[in-house]
């Protein structure tokens, strides 16, 4: 057997590649679902509903989706330069971490201050954790994946250390969390009495300025050069390592947006529990988008459906909401195989 490039995919056989793996994934979730003695339809009629089937589950799915889509822009960008971040749990961890320490207090400005320097400051903090791993690929030839991933853990005990410390809530009996943010360090909800806040917004527009970035400015054109051939763009005069370095910076400063999000928006304040995974999951949105930042949206909102309705459906059903996570892996297994089939062709000898 051997893989053959394809000259030019088409659209449609673009479109139909990560559908397909959509309906692979739920085929094997069915064959899941019947093994725990369920009905796949009704199962997934009720993910469904608990995913979109009102205004509150609605609400709950945007929500969740809010900090995936900066986590998959983040890799998504990352990605198409061939920079493999793995790390942006901890950008986003750090990225709450600087939320909490300039939103206590420490900077008592009004609101549409506040926020714009917390939000920049953020993304600044997560942008240099990940140019640290970015330089060692580039002076060094250090595997940023080895890296990037060793990082995750490191900054959450670093974190970890903080709300045992310095940040810990003197009024929070003994649990390991932060105070909470002031008013003015807060993003507002979009309905009020809902858990849904402008950090969605916020997650809207930033896919569509990397969009705009990624097709419509030169440096998307020098990463998409360097994603696809280095040596070659190096031989055209691109520089490839100052390509990786703005990379890095932008998709670490991507990442850190969704811990402020999350802790600005939502939370209200730093935990170890603020993140479920997002900077894995946020993977999985990537690849299901094809690394195309609008794409990311809609992957992002899917994947966060997935998990909200396995919620609800595993309260109605009895079926564990664990299977959102083989859904999600699965899913992640198949996109990478239908980004090959869209790019390959196989020969069989």
């Amino acid at each position: 057997m051997r893989l053959e490039p394809k000259p030019a995919p088409s659209i449609a056989a673009t479109l139909l590649y990560p559908v397909g793996a959509i309906l692979v994934t739920l085929g094997f979730a069915a064959l899941l679902v019947l093994a725990a003695g369920a009905d796949p339809l009704s199962v997934f009629t009720l993910v469904a509903r608990g995913a979109a089937g009102s205004q509150f589950a609605l609400l709950e799915t945007l929500t969740r989706a809010t900090p995936l889509i900066f986590i998959g822009l983040a890799v998504a960008v990352a990605f198409r330069a061939k920079l493999w971040n793995i790390g942006a749990e901890a950008q986003l961890y750090i990225g709450g971490a600087v939320t909490v320490v300039l939103g206590t207090g420490l900077l008592p400005w009004p609101s549409y201050v506040l926020l714009p320097v917390i939000a920049v400051a953020a993304m600044l903090a997560g942008a240099l954790l990940l140019l640290g791993p970015a330089l060692l690929k580039t002076k060094l030839g250090v595997d940023e994946v080895v890296t990037t991933l060793l990082l995750n853990f490191i900054v959450l005990l670093f974190v970890s250390m903080l709300l045992e410390g310095v940040l810990k809530d003197p009024t929070g009996l003994g649990w390991p969390q932060s105070r909470k943010v002031i008013e003015a360090a807060q993003l507002p909800r979009i309905i009020q009495g809902k858990r849904l806040h402008y950090g969605f917004v916020l997650a809207i527009v930033s896919a569509v300025v990397i969009w705009i970035i990624m097709k419509k400015t030169a440096l998307g054109y020098e990463m998409r050069a360097v994603g696809h051939n280095p040596d070659a763009a190096r031989f055209a005069g691109i520089p490839v390592n100052r390509v990786l370095m703005k990379t890095a910076l932008l998709s670490g400063g991507l990442a850190a947006l969704a811990g402020f999000s999350e802790v600005a928006g939502l939370k209200g304040n730093l935990t170890l529990d603020l993140s479920p995974g997002y900077g894995y999951s946020g993977i999985v949105v990537a690849m299901l988008a094809m690394l195309n930042p609008l794409g990311v949206v809609a992957a992002a909102i899917f994947v966060a459906g997935i998990f909200v309705g396995a919620d609800a459906m595993s309260r109605s059903a009895g079926v564990p909401s664990y299977i959102a996570d083989v859904m999600v892996a699965t899913a992640l297994l198949t996109m990478v195989v239908a980004i090959l089939l869209s790019r390959f062709r196989v020969r069989w000898r």
